[in-house]
C-alpha cells in the first residue's frame, strides 16, 4: 500500500445492499454483522442522474433499527442537497455526494457536516483529481468510482487503479485524514490490486452476494487484505 506498510491501516469491507435479496433483509443485514462487515453501503438512485431508481429514506429508516452498523448512504441523485436532511433523519451515518451533481459542492458537505454526519464526496470515472483542488480539507470521506454509477455487477475499469493511486498520493501530500473510499466491480480477484493502490474502505456488492453465501466471501475478502 503506497505509503502505508500493511498491517497499519485495517481495510474495511462495505457490503452494498443494492445486490442482497430484500425479502431476507434482515437475516442478510444479521449475517453480515456477525460475520464483521465494517459499514453497509446504500446506494441511493433516483432515475435522473443514473438510469437506475432504488429506494429513499423510508427504506432506509426502515433498516435502522436492524443494526448497529454504520450506513453509508450514496446520494446518486440530482440536487442531493434538498435531500440530506431527509437521510440524515434516516439513520445515516454517513452522507455522500456526488461532485458532478451539486454545484456548489463545498456549501453541501458542510450542510451534511452541520448535521453531524459524516460528508462524502464521490468522483465519476470521468471526474479528474483536480476538482478536488479548493474543497479537500471539506471532505470525510473520498469515493473513488470503479465503475460508472447506476448498476451493480458491473466490471471493474482498469484505469481506476491509477486514479485510486493518485487519490492516495494527494491525501498524503496534503495531509487529509478523508478516508479513501473505491465502489464498483471490486471482486476477490482484483481486491489486492485496489488495496495496494491505497484504498482504506472497499465497497463491494456482486463481491459479497453473488454466490449466495455473503459471510463466507466477506471472511475470504477479510484474508486477502491481510497477505
Amino acid at each position: 500500500m503506497a505509503g502505508h506498510p500493511d498491517g497499519l491501516r485495517r481495510i474495511k469491507i462495505a457490503p452494498s445492499l443494492l445486490s442482497a435479496d430484500f425479502a431476507r433483509i434482515a437475516q442478510t443485514i444479521a449475517t453480515l454483522e456477525t460475520a464483521g462487515a465494517d459499514y453497509l453501503h446504500l446506494d441511493v438512485m433516483d432515475g435522473r442522474f443514473v438510469p437506475n431508481i432504488t429506494w429513499g429514506p423510508k427504506i432506509i429508516a426502515d433498516l435502522r433499527p436492524l443494526t448497529r452498523l454504520p450506513f453509508d448512504t450514496h446520494l446518486m441523485i440530482v440536487e442531493p442537497e434538498r435531500y440530506v436532511g431527509d437521510f440524515a433523519r434516516a439513520g445515516a451515518d454517513i452522507i455522500t455526494v456526488h461532485w458532478e451533481a451539486t454545484v456548489h459542492a463545498q456549501r453541501l458537505l458542510n450542510q451534511i457536516k452541520e448535521m453531524g454526519i459524516r460528508a462524502g464526496l464521490s468522483l465519476n470515472p470521468a471526474t479528474p483529481l483536480c476538482v478536488l483542488e479548493d474543497i479537500l480539507s471539506d471532505v470525510d470521506v473520498l469515493l473513488i468510482m470503479s465503475v460508472n454509477p447506476g448498476f451493480g455487477g458491473q466490471k471493474y475499469i482498469p484505469g481506476s487503479t491509477r486514479k485510486i493511486a493518485a487519490a492516495r498520493r494527494l491525501l498524503d501530500e496534503r495531509g487529509s485524514g478523508a478516508e479513501l473510499e473505491v465502489d464498483g466491480g471490486v471482486h476477490l480477484d482484483n481486491l489486492r490490486e485496489v488495496v495496494e493502490a491505497g484504498a482504506q474502505t472497499i465497497v463491494m456488492g456482486a463481491g459479497i452476494f453473488a454466490g449466495g453465501e455473503p459471510a463466507l466471501a466477506l471472511e475470504r475478502a477479510r484474508a486477502v487484505c491481510s497477505r
